[in-house]
C-alpha cells in the first residue's frame, strides 16, 4: 500500500494553472498536487480494486494516476473550493467560452440529466481533486480541453441547499 501523506496545513496560497495531462505529446508537467479527502481516496482506491477483474480502459489508468499522485488530506483540513465527490463543480472551457456545472460522483450515481457526472469521465477525473481558480489542461475524446474552476459547492452546502445546477426536463 502506498504511502499517504496527510495535512491538516492551508493547502496553496493562491489558485493557478493547474496542468494534468497524460498525453506523452504533449509537453505538460503533472506536477501540481491534487487534494483528496480520507473518504474520497478511500471510495476512489475501492473503485479502482472493484474494476481490476474489468477490461482495462484509459479512464481507469487515469483515475488510478491521478489518485495515486493525490495529497490526502483530513475533511477538516480542507479548505472551501476544493472538488470532492459529491460537490458541484462549474467550469469554463477557456477556448469555447462555454460554461457547465456538475456534480461529480462516482459511476453508480452518473446521471446526466441530472448533471451528475462520473468521477470516470474524463472531466470527472480531471477535476476531481483541485480547486476554484485553477485552469486545468485534458485530454477528452473531442481533444485537449482548458477547463478554468470558476466555482465549488461542497457536498455539505449541495445537503443543505440542494444543487445550483439547473434542473433539466
Amino acid at each position: 500500500m502506498p504511502f499517504l501523506l496527510t495535512t491538516t496545513l492551508p493547502l496553496r496560497v493562491s489558485a493557478g494553472v493547474f496542468l494534468k495531462n497524460q498525453n506523452p505529446q504533449l509537453p505538460i508537467m503533472n506536477n501540481s498536487p491534487i487534494y483528496l479527502t480520507w473518504a474520497d481516496h478511500s471510495k476512489l482506491r475501492q473503485l479502482l480494486a472493484t474494476m481490476v477483474g474489468a477490461r482495462p480502459s484509459p479512464a481507469l489508468q487515469k483515475l488510478k494516476e491521478e489518485v495515486d499522485r493525490a495529497v490526502v488530506v483530513d475533511p477538516s483540513g480542507l479548505p472551501e473550493g476544493y472538488v470532492t465527490l459529491e460537490s458541484e463543480v462549474e467550469y469554463e472551457d477557456l477556448e469555447s467560452n462555454e460554461v457547465e456545472s456538475y456534480i461529480i460522483t462516482l459511476p453508480e450515481r452518473a446521471n446526466i440529466d441530472e448533471r451528475r457526472l462520473s468521477v470516470l469521465a474524463p472531466i470527472g477525473t480531471a477535476l476531481i481533486g483541485c480547486r476554484e481558480g485553477d485552469i486545468v489542461r485534458w485530454n477528452t475524446p473531442g481533444g485537449s480541453r482548458q477547463l478554468k474552476i470558476r466555482r465549488v459547492t461542497s457536498a455539505a452546502a449541495l445537503a443543505a441547499n440542494g444543487p445550483a445546477v439547473p434542473s433539466w426536463g
